[in-house]
């Protein structure tokens, strides 16, 4: 995978101190590890409802020490900003050319020489929706790596990673089971939101 934000030395550190004092400095509460076994693995990213959490997301990243890379849609990687978005961990995804992408992101994962951890919403909108995409179930399914359920909590400025999620196949109870978990967490935007649903 292309070099980020993430892995440039002297950057890195300073970009962690610097989240980490700010999230402390606005009450944020940082949560969770990412274990061993999870160095390659797909995180969630929910509630995801506003532009804000990218930023927010960064320095969480930061703050736990991770290497996340993040999709989006491709008109975010127009000039002059392609670049930049790039070394921030971006994906560009053309959303009308993405029948192979579950295929290629697990492939991704797969090959990767160390840590990977793809960040995906599953709500794949900003907009109200009561259907998640389950892009990201597959994407786990398929390289066989475990889903991370990241969350941020704007109700109560917490944000973090939850337990390790290992998808069984039978997706329909894996969606009801991660739904839940999501259930009591509020986004920016908290009415389009609805995990349970």
């Amino acid at each position: 995978m292309h070099r980020t934000i993430f892995t440039t030395p002297v950057v890195n550190t300073l970009l962690r101190g610097f989240s980490v004092a700010f999230l402390r400095l606005t009450g944020w509460k940082v949560e969770g590890a990412l274990p061993a076994q999870a160095a390659k693995s797909v995180f969630i990213a929910a509630p995801h409802t506003s532009n804000w959490d990218l930023p927010y997301t960064l320095m969480v990243a930061f703050a736990l020490r991770l290497n996340p890379y993040w999709m989006g849609k491709h008109s975010l990687f127009n000039a002059p900003f392609g670049p930049v978005m790039r070394w921030l961990g971006g994906i560009a995804v053309n959303r009308e050319q993405s029948s192979n992408l579950v295929a290629a992101s697990a492939q991704a994962i797969t090959e990767a020489d160390g840590p990977l951890q793809l960040i995906v919403p599953p709500e794949a909108t900003r907009a109200r929706t009561r259907c998640w995409k389950t892009g990201f179930y597959y994407i786990a399914l398929g390289a066989q790596v475990p889903i991370v359920m990241a969350y941020m909590d704007y109700a109560t400025k917490r944000s973090g990673l939850g337990p390790l999620f290992e998808p069984t196949g039978d997706m329909e109870a894996d969606m009801a089971a991660i739904k839940a978990f999501y259930a009591p967490f509020k986004g920016k935007n908290a009415t389009q939101f609805e995990a349970a649903e």
